[in-house]
């Protein structure tokens, strides 16, 4: 497998520029290099960077099309070329997102850039052969095309990262519609990853995205006919109109994580590491622990062994000044109301959340937490806050109930700490979601902490599970019969 030598990948980064207008008061997007100002206008006009969704899905399909011309190295060489680039410019991306959707942490928004190395590549694709007394069959996993994609705005840089690298990697191009929260970011990298692709492959658009994204723009990328799959990362809405679109389309819905803590758990590891995954940009991550259920006879040392590793406790009165900030009330819905949540807080810091609760917490206070029963809001819905409901429960079969039931079949994620294997068992039966982390942090079930490999796109909805190079792939089978059979 050809790879570049790191002379020609610091040419390339030297190169690029990451060029991004100050509208509306965002900040000017950085340069990827002192020597920005050198890029050339015919890379620049091949930026990927588009305002019409059938001219960035046909020069998406050029694209690709020119990527099968280069074969596996040229899709290595693409992947080596992301990863380098997301991975130095980590820093100053990160800050980037971090100003335009301001949202999360900023140590974290570079932190999650960071880790995309751990994203897989080509390496992941292995043919898969078959022989015997009939002759030889091989299946290969050959690409779509063009892949239509939308990001969310929780992580919108480095889910266009990870998806990048899994779709090159299976031979595809793409097309991103972002978050319009996100759009400026996206621009940003796209933009830069584009420039450097050019100059090192001569390929252009490689990667495209729509500026100013929209419900419309996302309408178009359904019904493009260049569009072969659709790979979706965000809310429900988006994934019902794309499971509506008549195309194969592979869906990270939503999901609302769920722990369990039994009396056998190491409480105090326990504490430190719900911490590490629900505090983690603000428990804007999807995986993230949404709430707690503990078993009522280890309920106050847990709860003490939170305080202990950092997290504030809010009282009764707190948490319901908190509880009516955070959501609202559908008007005329009568005693079947449902909870509504504000996103001017998602993603926020603690320090803020603490404020509307009435309460002042240390700067460095990473997460809140407070006492619930099983139906309050902060159970139920997926809120995204660094702020954990903990519900006691009487034992351990009542413990995984109420979680499934606050899961609510999304089939996303859920974590357990404890030190029995049956109880182990009987939860992931249970609860039979994608995801299940075992005595770590909810981060761990993504490589990070844990064994496995990294992707930002949890296919639930659509069962693919987490995204890799294969996903994004048709199998094709080739039979020879009767010959090329050497045994």
């Amino acid at each position: 497998m050809n790879t570049l030598d790191p002379a020609t990948i610091r040419a390339v980064v030297e190169s690029v520029v990451a060029r991004l207008a100050a509208a509306n008061g965002a900040p000017p997007a950085p340069a990827a290099s002192p020597r920005a100002n050198s890029v050339s206008q015919a890379a620049s006009d091949k930026s990927g960077v588009f305002t019409c969704v059938n001219r960035a899905a046909e020069a998406a399909h050029d694209a690709h099309l020119q990527l099968k011309q280069q074969g596996v190295a040229g899709r290595a060489k693409v992947i080596e070329i992301v990863k380098h680039l997301a991975v130095t410019n980590a820093d100053a991306w990160g800050r980037y997102e971090m100003a335009e959707t301001k949202i999360g942490r900023v140590d974290h928004k570079i932190a999650k850039l960071l880790i995309t190395r751990n994203v897989p590549g080509t390496e992941w694709l292995q043919p898969y052969a078959m022989s015997g007394d009939g002759g030889i069959t091989l299946e290969e996993y050959a690409p779509f095309g063009v892949i239509g994609a939308i990001l969310p705005v929780t992580h919108s840089v480095p889910t266009l990262t990870g998806n990048v690298i899994n779709m090159v990697a299976a031979g595809n191009s793409v097309v991103f519609n972002p978050h319009p929260g996100g759009a400026r970011s996206a621009a940003m990298a796209v933009r830069a990853y584009n420039e450097a692709i050019y100059r090192a492959t001569g390929i252009a658009n490689l990667i495209t995205t729509i500026e100013q994204p929209s419900l419309e723009s996302f309408d178009l990328l359904c019904k493009n006919p260049q569009v072969a799959l659709l790979a979706i990362t965000g809310g429900p809405a988006v994934v019902n109109a794309a499971m509506k679109s008549g195309k194969r389309a592979i869906c990270a819905g939503p999901g609302n994580p769920v722990v369990v803590v039994d009396e056998s758990a190491d409480l105090a590891k326990a504490a430190r590491q719900i911490i590490e995954g629900a505090a983690f940009d603000n428990n804007l991550l999807c995986i993230g622990e949404k709430a707690v259920f503990v078993l009522a006879s280890v309920f106050h040392r847990f709860c003490a062994e939170l305080q202990n590793a950092g997290a504030a406790r809010l009282n009764t009165q707190q948490l319901e000044k908190l509880t009516a900030a955070a959501f609202t009330y559908q008007p005329g819905d009568g005693g079947c109301s449902h909870p509504v949540l504000n996103r001017a807080l998602v993603g926020a810091d603690p320090g803020k959340l603490a404020e509307q609760a009435g309460l002042t917490v240390p700067g460095n206070t990473q997460l809140l937490f407070a006492e619930t029963d099983a139906d309050h809001a902060f159970v139920q819905e997926e809120q995204m806050m660094p702020m954990l409901p903990i519900v006691s429960v009487p034992d351990f079969p009542t413990a995984v109930r109420e979680a499934k039931r606050a899961e609510h079949n999304y089939r996303h994620s859920a974590v357990i700490h404890t030190k029995d294997v049956d109880h182990m068992t009987y939860m992931a039966k249970a609860m039979d979601t994608t995801i299940f982390v075992k005595n770590g942090p909810s981060v761990a079930g993504l490589g990070l902490g844990g064994e496995g490999y990294l992707s930002y796109s949890i296919a639930t909805t659509t069962g693919e599970g987490i995204t890799t190079p294969k996903t994004f792939t048709r199998v094709r089978r080739c039979v020879l019969v009767e010959n090329l059979r050497i045994i």
